[in-house]
């Protein structure tokens, strides 16, 4: 790594927090990791309040309120690379499933109609606003570097780090988790689409041929495979491949009902429909990107209110 070192900043926005947890899984390569940088700015290790000048930003979690807006500009101004770390800053992550809903009924569920709410004010100026939309950070300010994982595997955090401190092109592949994956696929009799809860998947065939959905063929492969090689379908956390992203008339269940319905005895509209009643499952970490919410063919809201008739 390079002798001098490079200054760091990071800024926790709208997430759970799992995604600083990650640097730590480092493990013992944090400490070559620190050898070449100086963390000046890290909300769980220093008390630092402001915005340092800095060689490398990392920003995690979407833009939901005010504040999220604000500090994503202040990194932006203060940092001479951006990092997009974890699916919540490439995508808007999870948080993009309030996209189905509006802003007013998101805050009255959450104050006024929520079981354990026992009181009937909406906070006011107390706490920083929340924004119209979820958006990824990058229709906020200008992204380098895209990391995409909810969280990063430290295999790609290690790759990607090391490359922006020794100056070095960070190596960009495009498989999907299926890539990783040692199940086999062939084609079946299954008749109905199952649940992740119903029955004991076997560990050696295709979650599709058994008649669970899974992710894996349409997410991007940021995780080294680790749920399908554990018995658990993928739930698409790293996001979508760049031929869903890209393509205007496919999106996750298109591809994935076309696969299915080709493995199985379950036809294409069985599965795509079982999909869009569920959307806020299937598409909860890639909804608030445009590149998945203003295909015409993604459509939430309205599958949503016929899921409920």
């Amino acid at each position: 790594m390079s002798e001098k070192k490079v200054r760091l900043n990071s800024e926790w926005l709208c997430d759970c927090g799992g995604c600083h947890v990650a640097i730590v899984d480092l493990h013992e390569k944090m400490l070559r990791v620190m050898e070449s940088i100086e963390i000046q700015k890290c909300p769980v290790l220093t008390d630092e309040k402001g915005y340092p000048e800095a060689d490398i930003g990392i920003v995690t979690g979407a833009i939901r309120t005010e504040h999220d807006r604000k500090a994503a500009i202040e990194m932006r101004e203060k940092c001479e690379t951006i990092i997009a770390f974890g699916t919540c800053a490439v995508y808007g992550g999870f948080h993009g499933a309030g996209l189905a809903h509006s802003r007013e009924e998101i805050l009255n569920h959450v104050y006024r109609k929520s079981p354990t709410t026992k009181t009937d004010l909406i906070p006011g100026n107390s706490i920083s606003s929340l924004e119209k939309m979820v958006i990824p950070i990058d229709e906020v300010i200008d992204v380098d570097l895209y990391l995409p994982g909810c969280p990063p595997h430290a295999r790609f955090i290690f790759e990607a780090l090391s490359s922006l401190v020794n100056g070095t092109e960070p190596r960009v592949v495009q498989e999907t988790v299926c890539a990783g994956c040692n199940r086999e696929m062939e084609k079946s009799e299954v008749t109905a689409v199952r649940d992740s809860h119903e029955g004991i998947a076997r560990d050696d065939v295709c979650f599709l041929s058994q008649g669970y959905i899974c992710l894996g063929s349409v997410t991007l492969d940021r995780c080294l495979s680790p749920c399908p090689s554990h018995g658990i379908p993928c739930t698409g956390c790293a996001g979508p491949t760049m031929q869903i992203l890209t393509e205007p008339t496919r999106d996750i269940r298109t591809e994935v009902s076309e696969r299915m319905s080709k493995l199985t005895a379950i036809s294409y509209d069985t599965i795509r429909e079982k999909m869009e009643k569920s959307a806020k499952t299937y598409y909860a970490y890639a909804m608030a990107t445009k590149m998945i919410g203003q295909k015409p063919t993604f459509l939430v809201r309205k599958w949503i209110a016929e899921s409920e008739e």
